[in-house]
């Protein structure tokens, strides 16, 4: 006849705790890549003392691909974008094209990305940039302009007293920067035209 269990609670709770322990230990060590927190800690006393006895920070070295330049298509919102014919074909094929000239943050369309600081092209300049003709470069512009997926800003004053502008892309469209830390300069020029029709209703908002 077999002998009923008898179950320790007291042991049981005490085999949690430790699980619940290594388990903690576990996690802090995986999140370190192995290495365990008393040793990084040890290695940070080293340091400080080297240093003489400055506060330590430890950091990851840049890799080659953080200085690759990118712009960024938000897929949702251009999807909803062409399934409720917002855009034409022009205007699609100007946005394609315009996307190695997105300056950084500001979203720009700039003569060199690359620069310090990059100057704003005018529409001559932004007609040149993507190998089309003036004319057909404000058309769409304008159009753009007027459904908001871009923004014009007086940026000085020309030849013969003609105001210059530079343009800006969207950035619910097109964006080259981190989407949780949009300028707040772009937030403003953008701001009555996500109350439009269609562009209030896009699928993801960055702000």
């Amino acid at each position: 006849m077999k002998k009923n269990n008898i179950v320790d609670f007291d042991q049981a709770e005490k085999n949690a705790r430790k699980r619940d322990f290594k388990n903690e230990e576990l996690l802090k060590t995986l999140e370190h890549y192995g290495v365990p927190q008393e040793s990084i800690n040890e290695a940070l006393e080293v340091l400080s003392k080297a240093s003489g006895n400055k506060e330590i920070f430890i950091g990851t070295k840049r890799s080659p691909q953080s200085k690759v330049r990118f712009a960024q298509h938000l897929q949702e919102n251009l999807g909803y974008l062409y399934k409720n014919n917002y855009l034409t074909d022009r205007e699609k094929i100007f946005l394609a094209d315009i996307v190695p000239y997105i300056a950084f943050s500001s979203n720009c369309i700039v003569l060199d990305i690359k620069a310090k600081n990059p100057v704003p092209a005018n529409i001559s300049e932004i007609a040149k940039l993507i190998k089309s003709n003036r004319s057909n470069s404000s058309t769409v512009i304008n159009s753009l302009k007027k459904k908001g997926i871009v923004a014009k800003a007086e940026s000085g004053i020309e030849g013969n007293n003609a105001k210059a502008y530079a343009i800006f892309i969207n950035p619910h469209v097109l964006y080259a920067g981190d989407k949780d830390n949009v300028s707040d300069a772009l937030q403003v020029m953008f701001h009555k035209a996500m109350k439009m029709k269609i562009l209030k209703d896009i699928p993801d908002k960055l702000f």
